[in-house]
C-alpha cells in the first residue's frame, strides 16, 4: 500500500518569481515561466479549470432587460 504524497514546494528555480496558490486546489506554486501549467499547480488543476468553464460554471451577473422590452434596455431607448 501507498501512502499518498505530502504536497511538494514550490520549485525554487527562481528565486525572484512570486508564489501564488493554484486556483484550483490550493497549493503553493511558483507563478514563473518554468511552470508551464502557471497559475496551476499541474495539468490536472488546469484541466479542471478548463472544464468549469465548458460547463459554464463561472458567469458574470447581468441584469436582463424586461421581456416586453423590444429592443433590449429601455433606459438607453430614446
Amino acid at each position: 500500500m501507498t501512502t499518498p504524497a505530502a504536497p511538494s514546494s514550490p520549485p525554487s528555480s527562481n528565486p525572484d518569481a512570486p508564489v501564488v496558490n493554484c486556483p484550483t486546489c490550493g497549493q503553493a506554486t511558483l507563478f514563473a515561466r518554468s511552470n508551464r501549467f502557471r497559475p496551476f499547480c499541474s495539468e490536472r488543476c488546469k484541466m479542471i479549470d478548463l472544464g468549469a468553464w465548458g460547463n459554464e460554471e463561472f458567469r458574470v451577473p447581468v441584469q436582463t432587460p424586461p421581456q416586453d422590452a423590444q429592443y433590449g434596455d429601455p433606459r438607453f431607448e430614446d
